[in-house]
């Protein structure tokens, strides 16, 4: 309720009036400006209520957070990107403000962070998991929600739906479809009359034409684990879908070893003995920029470096070949594999918000451009974007037959696989140690199953 000057004045001056100590001209002064402070002190607090009284019907947003863990941190400002895109979204629709707290540890230990935060029931909300390696385990101790009700899975093509099934749900959405083999820059091949090889005793020719010209063959890029890993995936794949195609069954039940398919190490041996030096020097992206710049002519790596490739040279002409294993040439094949996945946490606070930014990730709209800056195959139907060339080359082999689906092996193993083919260049461990272990630490991942 507002008052008038004077009545402020009145107030004043009664009090002022109980003092005979004060000089008359000095007393109204005061009685004066006090009076005009108390009217704009009453004012402010009544358009002060005004502003709330009008406010009251537009309550602020409600506040939701997401912690989401992703296991590439070379495309972090691109999910950043994409977060406020949702972000904005639920704001400016839903009236709610959600802050994504976004956590990308180093490839070399995301697996390891995850299964510990998994384990000691600090799960995030949402988080990224390799669909044919971990979905079986993490499924198995309750790590995954079950998402077949949820409306990305009726976009899925059927058989990228079907690499993140698992006891008749799907509890995963696909985020990387792949075809791959190596990497070989196409210029270099054509410089020196080189098609790729499809057995060893070709890769052995290749390999000696290039070292004969002064170009080394192979980009050599060991410091990070999971780059030479990648040698043993592609060549145990080929061994064992022409080879040994029980091996992974065999070995589950106790009844295999890897003496059994002990051939892999040949391109292995190869490779190392033909690549560039001081390989442990070299991680993802120092490796991409080699390669770019053809200080070699093949890398045994996946398009899924394309990004890192295409930034240190845009102008570099490469492609995707299967590599060769044995003498068969049917034994070189593209591997096919749904990778990085993402899954939601069954403990999620905000599972609501969890779902509805998970299948954003696959929004008929806006995931299309964002599959198409991660140079990212299409994994749903309306995906209709063009893929790249080399993407295209490697489904050639696909249609002819030459592919394999990725095989499922225990998390372990590829674990111990990585870190004792770094100690095999090095010439810390033997290839009969490296059985040994290999063979050990897939009986005891079976056990932990048990």
């Amino acid at each position: 309720m507002l008052i008038s000057v004077k009545d402020a004045v009145r107030v004043v001056e009664y009090n002022y009036r109980r003092s005979r100590k004060e000089d008359t001209i000095v007393k109204r002064t005061t009685i004066l400006a006090t009076a005009i402070l108390l009217v704009a002190l009453f004012a402010g607090q009544a358009f002060a209520a005004g502003q709330n009284e009008s406010s009251a019907g537009e309550p602020g947003p409600e506040k939701v957070e997401l912690k989401v863990f992703m296991s590439f941190p070379r495309f972090q400002d691109q999910f950043e990107s994409y977060f406020e895109q949702f972000r904005q979204k639920q704001l400016a629709e839903n009236n709610v403000d959600v802050t994504i707290k976004l956590e990308m540890p180093n490839a070399e230990q995301a697996d390891q962070i995850l299964r510990t935060r998994l384990a000691s029931n600090d799960a995030p909300d949402l988080f990224t998991l390799h669909a044919i390696a971990d979905i079986p385990t993490y499924y198995q101790a309750g790590y995954l929600s079950d998402l077949s009700d949820q409306p990305f899975v009726d976009d899925l093509y059927e058989g990228v739906r079907d690499t993140v099934t698992y006891d008749s749900k799907v509890v995963a959405l696909p985020l990387e479809s792949l075809a791959w083999g190596y990497l070989y820059n196409k210029d270099i091949f054509a410089e020196h009359g080189l098609t790729p090889p499809r057995t060893i005793s070709e890769m052995e020719a290749v390999a000696e034409t290039l070292n004969d010209a002064g170009t080394p063959p192979f980009v050599l890029a060991f410091q990070e684990s999971w780059i030479p890993q990648l040698m043993m995936a592609l060549s145990l794949g080929g061994t064992v879908n022409t080879e040994a195609p029980d091996f992974v069954e065999a070995m589950n039940a106790g009844n295999a070893s890897y003496a059994d398919v002990a051939q892999v190490f040949e391109i292995i041996d190869l490779i190392m003995a033909n690549g560039t030096e001081r390989p442990f020097e070299v991680g993802s992206v120092a490796g991409s920029t080699a390669f770019a710049n053809g200080d070699a002519a093949m890398w045994v790596q996946g398009p899924w470096m394309a990004e890192s490739i295409l930034e240190a040279n845009p102008d570099v002409n490469f492609g995707v070949a299967p590599l060769p294993v044995s003498n068969n040439p049917d034994a070189a094949m593209i591997n096919l594999a749904t990778s990085t996945s993402v899954a939601v946490s069954p403990t999620s606070e905000n599972r609501e918000m969890a779902l509805e930014l998970l299948n954003y990730l696959l929004d008929e709209t806006d995931s299309v451009a964002l599959f198409q800056e991660l140079k990212f195959n299409p994994v749903a139907e309306f995906h209709d974007y063009q893929v790249f060339p080399w993407i295209e080359e490697a489904l050639t082999y696909v249609a002819e037959g030459h592919a394999y689906l990725d095989l499922s092996l225990p998390g372990a193993v590829t674990d111990e696989t990585a870190k004792l083919l770094q100690s095999y260049y090095s010439g810390q461990v033997t290839q009969d140690e490296i059985i040994t272990t290999l063979d050990r630490t897939w009986n005891r991942a079976v056990a932990a199953t048990q």
